[in-house]
């Protein structure tokens, strides 16, 4: 499946930062080691909004920063195309459900195009990924890792939580904790002739009106958290640098996609770093579609609001908090980008601009301070102002620092 353009990303004079993020399973700040960086995408059945975006431009700042220290950043992404949210939308709106998500997909690539987002080098569907999913399936299953329900109807294949002996390591959460989130993110824990009530779907038998793919345990679809399994590790090796997403995804999600990799290739651990973005709010109430209240970036861009300025506002707080989106933010952040726009004519001496950029990356390098690094360019227009030396290398030096790094274009916009 094809991404979106990649941006024009400008190098940026000076010494890099080392990158150090906070894992959550080892629940501290380290350094980041490594190329491979995963990130969980969307299961397309509606638009890209702000708790999306925050994620995506989250991780691009990751990813921006790793490049300026010279990684050749491997990225790869998938695309949940083949879900129930996406039949149960699908039949809702009296739309075919490849249709919906073939055009939620293409909305949201325009969406990452606009935030100016660097796509993944492999963005992969679950559909054509159905391959690398059964045999995986089958790895466990020969492993002892994974089991068919005695159902002679729907015997759907699962992997038991006995079969790794750090099961709950990713996300250090209590067993009560696992069953109360499991049951409400898509986890089936009263489903009969399973041996724990946790163990999570690896390959859904086919029902009458799904779509079925044929397998050596029968015909039926990919469970959700083997569908990353399988496109991580087939493309980043069997341990990789990051595995990220939003901090709902922690556990079942993140937790079951590392156990499947780990009793399928028999690893200690599949990724070095755990990274989670917090979840974003509109005016003090959590932002999710079940509650209709949800910000779409196409309907902000589309107003005429600036993306940098959108990017700007996700950056307002760190991205590992619960955070809030609002009217003022926004507006706060579109009078901050004009004024870093206006700073550009008189920017200083070009010392104090490559101070600026050292101070800059060494915000974004202690576990990505965004907020930090938006003060440390508050500072630097606002010295701009009163400065009495204006040298156009600072002007540049600023606008790519700013471009490369934040993905923030104070020129060519």
């Amino acid at each position: 499946m094809h991404s979106w353009p990649e941006p024009v990303v400008p190098a940026v004079a000076g010494s890099p930062v080392p990158l150090k993020l906070y894992d959550s399973a080892d629940e501290i700040i380290k350094p980041v080691d490594g190329s491979g960086l995963y990130v969980c995408g969307i299961t397309p059945y509606d638009s890209t909004h702000l708790g999306h975006a925050a994620t995506y431009v989250t991780f691009d700042v990751i990813h921006r920063v790793m490049r300026d220290n010279g990684t050749d950043v491997h990225y790869v992404q998938n695309i949940t195309d083949v879900d129930d949210p996406l039949f149960e939308r699908a039949e809702r709106d009296g739309v075919d459900w490849r249709e919906l998500g073939d055009s939620q997909i293409d909305l949201f690539r325009d969406d990452m195009a606009a935030l100016a987002v660097i796509p993944p080098r492999d963005y992969i569907g679950a559909i054509e990924s159905i391959d690398e999913v059964v045999d995986m399936v089958q790895k466990l299953l020969d492993a002892g890792a994974a089991y068919v329900v005695d159902d002679p109807e729907y015997p759907d294949v699962y992997a038991s939580i006995g079969a790794t002996a750090d099961f709950g390591y990713e996300s250090n959460y209590s067993r009560a904790q696992m069953e109360e989130f499991f049951a409400e993110r898509g986890g089936d824990p009263e489903r009969v002739g399973k041996r724990d009530p946790l163990d999570a779907l690896l390959w859904r038998a086919h029902r009458e009106g799904e779509p079925a793919w044929e397998s050596p345990f029968g015909a039926g679809r990919p469970g959700w958290h083997i569908e990353c399994s399988a496109i991580a590790t087939n493309r980043l090796g069997d341990s990789f640098a990051i595995q990220g997403g939003g901090s709902d995804l922690k556990f079942p999600h993140h937790e079951f996609s590392a156990a499947h990799a780990e009793a399928a290739h028999d690893v200690e651990r599949m990724a070095n770093h755990y990274v989670h973005t917090g979840m974003i709010g509109l005016d003090g109430t959590k932002m999710s579609k079940s509650l209709g209240n949800l910000v779409f970036v196409h309907k902000l861009t589309a107003a005429g609001h600036d993306p940098s300025a959108i990017r700007l506002g996700i950056y307002a707080d760190h991205y590992r908090q619960d955070r809030d989106w609002t009217q003022d933010l926004l507006e706060e952040n579109e009078a901050r980008l004009a004024r870093w726009r206006r700073a550009l004519a008189t920017p200083g001496s070009l010392a104090d601009a490559e101070d600026t950029v050292r101070q800059l990356r060494q915000r974004l390098a202690d576990d990505l301070d965004t907020a930090g690094a938006v003060a440390v360019l508050d500072a630097w227009a606002e010295r701009s102002a009163a400065a009495v030396d204006h040298e156009d290398e600072a002007a540049d030096l600023i606008a790519s620092a700013t471009d490369a790094l934040l993905g923030v274009r104070l020129r060519g916009f």
